[in-house]
Order: C-alpha cells, then sequence, then structure tokens
C-alpha cells in the first residue's frame, strides 16, 4: 500500500467483514498499542454488529491478565511484547468473547520504550480461530518504520490482512 489513512484501513475491515460473514464467523480483537484501531476500522463498516463481537483494548499488563487471562508469569519471562503474550491474547479474547476468531496486537509504537532487542516498531500479532474447544492459534512478527501514528496504521493494517487471508472461505 503506498498510501496508508483510516479510509483505506475501513475498506479493507469490509472484506474482513464480508469474509467472515460468509463464514458464518464472529470476530473479537485484544489490542494494546493500537489502542482500538482495528476495532474502530471493523466498526466503521455498516452492519458489522452481524459478524463483529467486542474488542478490548488491553494497554496494561494487568488489563491483559484480568480480561483476557494472560498469566502475569508471563510478562517477568518474556515480556509484553512477545509470541507468549501476543497469542495468549488471542485465545483469551477467543475464550472469553465465545467467537470462532480473534485478532492480538502487542507492541512498541514509539517514540520511547524500545531497548536494542526490541526496537520502537516491534509489534507481535496473535490469531486464534476455531470452533469449540478445537483452537489454533499463530503468531506473527513485524518491525515497523516511521513515527508513532505510522507504526499504529501499519499494525493494524497487517491484523486486518491477517484476518482476511484467514476468514476467506475455502
Amino acid at each position: 500500500m503506498t498510501s496508508l489513512d483510516f479510509d483505506t484501513l475501513c475498506r479493507l475491515a469490509a472484506d474482513v467483514g464480508t469474509a467472515c460473514h460468509l463464514r458464518g464467523w464472529r470476530l473479537a480483537t485484544a489490542e494494546s498499542c493500537t489502542g482500538g484501531l482495528v476495532s474502530a476500522a471493523l466498526t466503521s463498516v455498516a452492519g458489522s454488529s452481524d459478524w463483529f463481537d467486542r474488542g478490548f483494548v488491553t494497554y496494561s499488563n494487568a488489563a491483559k491478565s484480568e480480561l483476557l487471562g494472560v498469566d502475569p508469569a508471563l510478562f517477568a519471562q518474556v515480556g509484553a511484547v512477545s509470541p507468549e503474550v501476543a497469542r495468549a491474547m488471542a485465545i483469551g479474547a477467543r475464550q472469553r468473547a465465545g467467537v470462532e476468531v480473534a485478532v492480538a496486537i502487542t507492541g512498541i509504537a514509539g517514540p520511547g520504550g524500545g531497548t536494542p532487542q526490541k526496537p520502537v516498531g516491534t509489534v507481535w500479532f496473535g490469531l486464534a480461530w476455531g470452533a469449540g474447544d478445537a483452537v489454533h492459534g499463530e503468531t506473527r512478527h513485524a518491525l515497523f518504520k516511521g513515527d508513532r501514528a505510522r507504526v499504529r496504521l501499519q499494525a493494524t493494517e497487517l491484523a486486518l490482512r491477517w484476518l482476511l487471508q484467514t476468514a476467506q472461505p475455502t
């Protein structure tokens, strides 16, 4: 994408909604560094209440634990910006919302907070999907360039594209 803005994300979100609707899926989000941008894009789509259930904005570690059931020991072991936490967030959102698919995002949008091991722009994504107790979970990593707004937009785009790819009827 050459020009990434919120309107572009909303058009992508509409495609996610169509795919979820065709599969009979409902979805939830668990967002940290994006602060609800994925949910905002999804709910900008008319009729999104047919396939979007809820969004969890869990900025603090305490919120990730309380609302999504992320084991507090993970934060000490691997940090909040990690594949383990991203996966746990996605699984927790899916379970707590009772939906077929959930996406999670945790990262460092900047301008501060980065380290040599986890620089600004580091983002981990988790995706959990399935029916009943059959849960599939994956993680993805990205290192985005740009300022805080740009990192958040790019993370939102990746989350929406991953949701679309997963929800496409087979």
